[in-house]
């Protein structure tokens, strides 16, 4: 039995420009094009995320929203909630990772420093192993080189997670350019 699809669930949504027409197709089954053609026949204009963004910046203060219509009220504070429910949990994900990034990077500092007592563990704790395969393995796990390795990766980590909170908490301008799933996506490799 095929469910019929909520052209109003995905107009409302599509109105309130919080996300791409990718999102709705996979979302409500349907494609794209056919979400272009609805809104495209039926006048359907993206016409409310702006005031969907300052929404979202109010919910997080606490202040109200006032709009002229009805509908758009009411697409505007659902989709307000919504965002600002998105908008903590990334705050709360962004700083989860930064705090791992600074523990690991702490971890990194405490191996460099006592890299010669590691090395001489290392070398005690293989001394009988019959190939230096094992021994190999652990001295590369604490060389420079991959130290080196290890920072470039935490340090592109960091500036992900800097850029990604200053969005979150809308310190900088965002670009048009981009969406938000766009730009999620390409820094985490996707």
């Amino acid at each position: 039995m095929t469910v019929p699809t909520d052209w109003d669930a995905i107009e409302s949504l599509y109105r309130a420009g919080q996300v791409s027409n990718r999102v709705l197709a996979e979302k409500y089954g349907v494609s794209e094009g056919a979400i272009r053609k609805k809104a495209k026949a039926q006048g359907w204009v993206k016409d409310l995320s702006d005031q969907v963004r300052q929404a979202v910046r109010s919910e997080l203060v606490r202040t109200e929203v006032r709009t002229s219509h009805a509908g758009d009220r009411e697409i505007i504070e659902v989709a307000a909630a919504t965002g600002a429910q998105v908008v903590r949990t990334h705050r709360k994900d962004i700083r989860s990772a930064a705090d791992l990034v600074g523990l690991m990077l702490q971890q990194l500092t405490e191996a460099v420093i006592d890299r010669e007592s590691i090395e001489n563990t290392i070398e005690a704790e293989t001394a009988d192993d019959e190939t230096g395969h094992r021994r190999a393995k652990m001295m590369r796990a604490v060389s420079l080189g991959g130290h080196a390795a290890i920072m470039r990766d935490l340090s592109t980590a960091a500036k992900n997670l800097v850029s990604l909170e200053r969005q979150a908490y809308n310190l900088d301008e965002t670009s048009a350019e981009e969406s938000y799933e766009d730009r999620l996506a390409r820094l985490m490799g996707g």
